[in-house]
């Protein structure tokens, strides 16, 4: 069957959420995509910064195939032997103590949500506390994640939200300071924004929001489900300033491509009890056989070594586009989460660029962001950098 039949048959059958591209993908192999047509596409975008290892790898592979023919699933009312395994890699590399395992990432932003109104609750004996979000943040699409999310455009169609949510400027500890009242309770932030735009925070405003945080006995909630993993050059972005968060949320390439999401806390803010918080599918023996192998895969240095390389690569790549390019206003990142912002929409310029075989995804607006699997090498930064300009030139 051609492709359109399928995206036929797709357009009767799924809630139209999405406005996909018209492509029907059938299989992967390292950091490339096929379509069911047999087109090869390098892939830019690891489906969101999902295939941090790429596409088949061997060792990931095996795992969840062991697991399948072993056990998937039994409920969180038993423990599992992948769950406590992975838990134990998660806190090693995260330096936290205490393990959720969810579904996803907007999932493990409800847990670390409700992990701080309940801190709220045992600090002062009662309810009705507040956090503070950023402005141009993006946490997920469920109504608690969505309440923080600093972005107008998310939220407009979906009011009203959760209360007690303020929002700050990023990168602007004064603004945080301004906000800050007896009810404020938790803190929360993407190290590095991802969907509002590729911006990292600045070293200096993690250090002070944490000095903040301990001072005003609040919550410090960092969400790395896309700047995680690996995907900085630091195994967490937070780590490269030395900043510890009380409670973190990770999702992503921690599944390479399975359902799996976490939310970490240190003992301080384990304050969820049995009956506060569940997931009938989270942490399930098959997904966490999955993390674990990618945790195992990851602590043997390599894919660190390499995003550090190839980043820098793709960075000194990125910064001729911009010098070629008037139309390029920005470039922005850090290791493979990198983004050029333009002068206008470049969702033409990306759409470009994968009718030529490679696949850009935008951010905010104005910005097309750099997120490939963490295994590419500098010849597949050479292979993109043609595509990516002739589709500039093509939408000048």
């Amino acid at each position: 069957m051609k492709a359109e039949a399928y995206m036929e048959r797709g357009e009767k059958v799924l809630l139209h959420t999405y406005n996909r591209t018209p492509i029907v993908f059938d299989r992967g192999e390292g950091v490339y995509l096929y379509d069911i047509e047999g087109k090869k596409y390098l892939d830019f975008a690891a489906g969101i910064a999902v295939f941090g290892l790429g596409y088949h790898n061997e060792r990931f592979d095996s795992a969840v195939k062991a697991q399948v023919d072993k056990l998937i699933h039994t409920s969180n009312l038993y423990y599992n032997v992948p769950a406590i395994e992975a838990a134990e890699k998660l806190v090693k590399v995260t330096g936290m103590d205490r393990v959720f395992f969810t579904n996803s990432g907007t999932e493990a932003i409800e847990g670390a949500i409700k992990t701080a109104r309940k801190y709220g609750l045992k600090r002062d004996g009662h309810t009705g506390h507040e956090i503070i979000a950023m402005d141009h943040s993006f946490h997920g699409r469920s109504m608690g994640a969505l309440s923080v999310t600093g972005n107008p455009h998310y939220q407009e169609d979906f009011k009203p939200l959760l209360g007690g949510i303020r929002f700050a400027r990023f990168n602007d500890l004064d603004s945080v300071k301004e906000l800050v009242n007896e009810k404020t309770c938790a803190v929360i932030l993407e190290p590095i924004q991802g969907e509002g735009g590729i911006y990292p925070a600045d070293p200096e405003f993690l250090r002070g929001l944490r000095e903040l945080c301990d001072e005003h006995d609040m919550l410090l909630i960092f969400d790395e489900i896309q700047c995680g993993m690996g995907r900085s050059g630091q195994m967490f972005a937070c780590q490269a300033a030395g900043v510890k968060p009380d409670v973190m949320t990770v999702a992503k390439a921690l599944g390479n491509g399975l359902p799996v999401g976490a939310f970490l806390t240190n003992e301080r803010a384990a304050v969820l009890v049995p009956g506060d918080h569940g997931s009938t599918y989270g942490g399930n023996p098959l997904v966490c056989a999955g993390a674990g192998a990618v945790l195992d895969i990851f602590a043997e240095g390599k894919i660190l070594e390499n995003v550090r390389q190839v980043g820098d690569y793709l960075w000194e790549k990125l910064e001729e586009v911009k010098a070629k390019y008037p139309v390029v206003k920005d470039h922005r990142g850090r290791g493979l989460i990198q983004g050029l912002e333009f002068e206008k929409n470049p969702g033409a310029i990306a759409q470009s660029a994968i009718r030529k075989g490679v696949i850009l995804i935008t951010a905010e607006n104005n910005v097309i962001r750099f997120i490939p699997p963490l295994v590419i090498g500098k010849e597949h930064v050479d292979e993109m950098l043609p595509l990516l300009e002739a589709a500039i030139e093509e939408n000048l």
